[in-house]
């Protein structure tokens, strides 16, 4: 085993070109077995073959299916079973094409039942070799709250195979020197967010004792990390921009916003029809939920959705929706979960006041409260905010504040037309992702009530 971890990057990519060709094989067996009179003569099959090959590769990239040992196996394997999904769909089109009319659909259907079972195999044999390959490392938690501290080895301890975090230190209790010999004894460190020099120099003092660091970053972290380096004779020097999105930049991302917004509401007019007459039918309330909602320059709109909940919701209490919430109506149930409350929100893209990607835009009272906690939160406001965006593709619903506020600048300032799509094409893998949509729990929706009370109290 000694000897195989000095190639083990080349093993794991071994595993993973056998992935590709494990499931291409499976496309191949259907193709000629099925679907015979699409075959061509000469050199056209491998035309078909090699198109295959590119749409499943980019389609599993795309969708993290290739990031063995990084996401859990259950999302590798949901990842990878997408990517057929997606990549037998175009092909099915491209066949039919070749023939001239449309083929059967159950060889094909067959073909991805048995690719995905491919997938799970596959899957499992990769996951186990990257274990026993890449072993976790024995890590030294640092951070200066504990509540926070607590949260991080909490979220790291879910995924033991990753991450063996051993013990964890606080600021407050220990001085810079007494964590310095404690990170002696461990093979990486994880660095919360606390007082700048002393995590610059527990970061130097890693850094030069060869140990593998992880850091939570602030928000101007995410803003220099992404900056440009340019250099004044003999001196580098970093270049934050600070732009935004340049008028190029925003005239196509408005195009892409109008023409995607129409085409969306021309193709699901049927279904918010049909939801609509249900709303109605369940309560005899109002079909649309309206609230104010703050997006790009402070500028406030009205966001539509479809009201998954009882009418006046939140009469007594303005709180955020928990797990197993009695407000929600049967309806309801049946749409927060694949986000069809979220259909009409079409309009407001159409409209100008929201875009399709972009951070979610937030409830006036919800961003009063959290520039309170994180004065940074309003830099996110520097675009229009989105029906889905980075935040909502790689969080949670009850995702802290502070975290939707990093994920959101690192869209900002890594902002690309490449990145929209991407991020679009990524909406579809989280639509069926339950823990996406998890609620906040009654501790959840306490400590925010605690953390408004602080805020009024500071004000007074």
């Amino acid at each position: 085993m000694k000897h195989l971890i000095k190639f083990r990057k080349s093993i794991m990519l071994c595993a993973k070109i056998l992935t590709v060709l494990a499931v291409t094989c499976g496309f191949v067996e259907i193709w000629q077995s099925a679907y015979p009179n699409t075959l061509m003569s000469g050199k056209g099959n491998y035309i078909v073959l090699f198109m295959y090959l590119v749409l499943f590769v980019v389609f599993a990239n795309l969708y993290g299916g290739f990031r063995i040992g990084i996401n859990r196996l259950h999302e590798i394997i949901y990842s990878l079973s997408l990517a057929v999904v997606f990549t037998n769909f175009i092909m099915y089109l491209a066949l039919s094409l070749i023939l001239g009319d449309l083929i059967v659909i159950p060889p094909f259907l067959l073909g991805i039942v048995y690719q995905i079972g491919v997938v799970f195999i596959m899957s499992y044999c990769c996951n186990r070799i990257y274990f026993s390959l890449y072993t976790a490392r024995k890590m030294l938690a640092v951070f200066a709250d504990d509540e926070q501290g607590k949260t991080l080895i909490r979220k790291m301890r879910k995924i033991p195979e990753r991450f063996k975090i051993e013990r964890g230190v606080s600021l407050n209790r220990h001085s810079v020197e007494e964590i310095k010999e404690l990170i002696d004894s461990y093979e990486a460190v994880i660095l919360s967010e606390f007082e700048k020099s002393a995590k610059d120099e527990l970061l130097r003092y890693c850094y030069s004792n060869g140990k593998r660091v992880y850091l939570l970053p602030s928000s101007t972290d995410i803003i220099v990390n992404n900056s440009a380096t340019i250099q004044i004779f003999d001196t580098p020097v970093l270049m934050c921009r600070a732009r935004g999105l340049s008028t190029e930049q925003a005239m196509i991302k408005r195009a892409m916003d109008i023409f995607v917004s129409a085409v969306g509401i021309l193709i699901t007019w049927p279904i918010m029809l049909g939801f609509a007459i249900a709303i109605k039918l369940c309560d005899g309330g109002p079909v649309l939920f309206k609230q104010n909602r703050i997006t790009k320059d402070g500028k406030v709109f009205n966001v539509l959705k479809f009201r998954s909940m009882i009418p006046d919701a939140d009469k007594n209490e303005v709180k955020g929706t928990v797990d197993n919430d009695d407000r929600i109506t049967p309806v309801g149930k049946i749409m927060r979960p694949i986000r069809v409350d979220e259909l009409p929100q079409l309009f407001n893209i159409l409209f100008g006041d929201m875009s399709l990607v972009g951070p979610r835009p937030e409830r006036i009272e919800n961003v009063y409260e959290y520039t309170k906690a994180y004065p940074d939160f309003d830099l996110r406001h520097r675009v229009k905010g989105g029906l889905t965006g980075y935040a909502q593709i790689y969080g949670k619903y009850n995702t802290s504040p502070e975290d939707k506020l990093n994920m959101d600048l690192i869209y900002i300032e890594q902002y690309s037309l490449l990145m929209d799509i991407k991020l679009i094409l990524m909406t579809i893998k989280i639509l069926f992702m339950k823990e996406s949509t998890e609620g906040f729990t009654e501790k959840n929706n306490v400590v925010m009530k605690k953390s408004k009370k602080e805020v009024e109290s500071n004000e007074i």
